[in-house]
Order: C-alpha cells, then structure tokens, then sequence
C-alpha cells in the first residue's frame, strides 16, 4: 500500500521523504502517518507512505522510493534483525533515514549506530504500568499473598520484554512477592494469542483470588481480561494495566460496565510521526543531524482522564 501526498517544497531542492511502517493497518501507525503529513504541509515536503509487512516489501519499498528519487525515509522495520540490510540500502541510495519505535539492529544484535532513531524507553513505561498495579492494588486493599500478577510474554521481541520486564521491577520495588509473578506466553501479539495463554495459566493458577495483568500492548491485556472473565474474574478482582491508548482501550473505557480493564499507558504517536519526519526534513535540506537517541514516554489514561489526556497528546 503507497499513498502520495504531495506539498510544495520550500528548500532550494524539493524535498520527498518516505514514512514506511510494518503494519499499516494498525491504528498507531495510522496515527503516526496522519502526524507525518501534517509535519509535511507545514514543512513543504513530500511524504509518501509505504506499508511494509515484510523484508521482501520493505526492500521493494526502499527500491520504490529511490526510483522517485527520494532523499531518505523514516522506518519501522517488520524485522528489527534487517537493520543491516537497510543500511546498506541507504547507503547504495544515498538516503538519509531515521528508525522509528523499533530500533533496527545489526547481524551482530547490536544497534545500528548510523541510523538515528526515536523510540520508547519500554523498560520505563513497563515501571509505569507496574506502578500502577501496585497503587491501584493498594487502593483496593488486595492482600499481595492471594493476588496473581500475570507477565503476558512475548519475549522473542526485545520491546515487548523490556515493557513487561519493567513492570516486573515496579512491582518488585513496591514489595509485591515474586513468587506470586506468572509468565503466559504468547505465541503471537494478537488478542487471541494473550486469550488462549492466560486461559492456560488461570487454569493453572486457579487458587488466587485476585489478578493484576499486564503485557506488551493493549491487545494483550485485553485478551487476558476476557480469558478471565471466563473464570468469573471480573473487575472486582482484576487489574489490568495495557500499553498504547489504542482504540482497543478506548472500546473498554466506553463500556457502560466495568472492566477488569482499568488502565493503558497512552504513548503518543504525535512526536513519532510528526517529529521523526520533521527531523529528516531539516537533516536533508539543512543538514542538521538529529539526536543518535531520541525517547519518549507515556502517561497513564484511564477510563476518567481519558478525554483530558487524549486532547492533550492532539488525539
């Protein structure tokens, strides 16, 4: 999927940047691109938008790119492993390129340090998504010993354990006993994939009478929260805290009964999409680097702050 919007340039050279993401039918990256474009009609740039399911598509894409002589392209790879190749790519182009979310990596494991990137800091926003859970618990006046905390594991992607595993520290730091911390391993990202681990592990875990939830994304949660509720766990004994402020979240917030859903960690796609491509701009027609690192971070939104916190991040 391409599509072209074109602005006028105001460089002494047109300028035409690409803005290719992995799953383009997901509502952050939409977001993202929508950010993109604004930062495009106030630059006078052209962005054209790729989506890049795979490695095959993003070398197409880059290929694609350099046939409409564009000067360089922001990326969220399908693979982080493919960081080599796209540098390379660049490279034989003479592009410029940013990395955006996942940070792309070398054959080595290590990241590519030529390739500047603006991304979440996941073991921090984990620890907001921990310390949440243990405020919330609190709150309530949960006795730790019978409350579950449930890691929803998808630890194949570096993101996706550094968020969990930062609300694992969280929760060790506010004294939560770790003994009582579970793993439910995804086999994939997706709701039903978070549904059917929980399932295994609730069925396991059958004596605890309370559940804090948390994982890599909203999705995961959410699939969590509905594997409880099969268990006749519900919001009176479920805490789940997700990641993204998707419209997954948004859905639970709207229902007119509460859910075992109570929070996310809204992160904007604001400075990702809008900043990253205005970055890029200003490094080809002015050649002003960006930061090698640039991170983010997010903010608890829950069902009541939700309107004020979505105004604020331009959502």
């Amino acid at each position: 999927m391409a599509t072209l919007i074109p602005f006028v340039g105001h460089a002494a050279e047109p300028v035409k940047i690409g803005f290719l993401v992995k799953q383009a039918e997901e509502p952050w990256f939409q977001d993202e691109w929508r950010f993109a474009e604004q930062a495009a009609k106030d630059k006078g740039f052209t962005l054209v938008k790729i989506g890049i399911p795979n490695g095959e598509k993003m070398m197409a894409a880059i290929d694609n790119l350099a046939a409409q002589q564009a000067q360089g392209f922001v990326i969220c790879a399908p693979d982080v492993k493919l960081g080599a190749a796209v540098e390379r790519a660049a490279r034989r182009y003479n592009m410029k390129v940013i990395s955006v979310d996942d940070q792309l990596l070398d054959g080595a494991g290590k990241a590519v340090a030529s390739i500047p990137h603006m991304g979440i800091s996941g073991f921090e926003i984990g620890r907001q998504v921990g310390q949440g859970l243990a405020n919330e618990m609190k709150s309530r006046g949960w006795n730790p010993a019978e409350v579950g905390a449930m890691r929803v594991a998808f630890d194949q992607l570096p993101t996706a354990r550094d968020r969990t595993m930062g609300a694992v520290a969280a929760l060790k730091d506010a004294g939560f006993p770790v003994t009582n911390i579970f793993d439910a391993a995804q086999a994939k990202t997706d709701t039903e994939s978070a549904f059917n681990a929980a399932n295994i592990l609730l069925t396991k875990q059958a004596g605890m009478k309370h559940w804090l939830v948390f994982g890599l994304n909203d999705e995961a949660v959410l699939g969590a929260i509905r594997a409880a509720e099969g268990h006749n766990l519900g919001n009176d004994n479920v805490i789940g805290i997700g990641i993204g402020g998707s419209k997954t979240a948004l859905n639970e917030f709207a229902k007119p009964k509460l859910t075992g859903f109570f929070a996310t960690v809204l992160i904007s796609p604001k400075r990702h999409g809008y900043e990253t491509s205005a970055n890029l701009y200003q490094w080809i027609s002015a050649n002003q680097v960006p930061p090698a690192i640039i991170v983010t971070s997010g903010v608890l939104m829950t069902r009541i702050n939700q309107q004020v916190v979505r105004a604020e991040n331009g959502l």
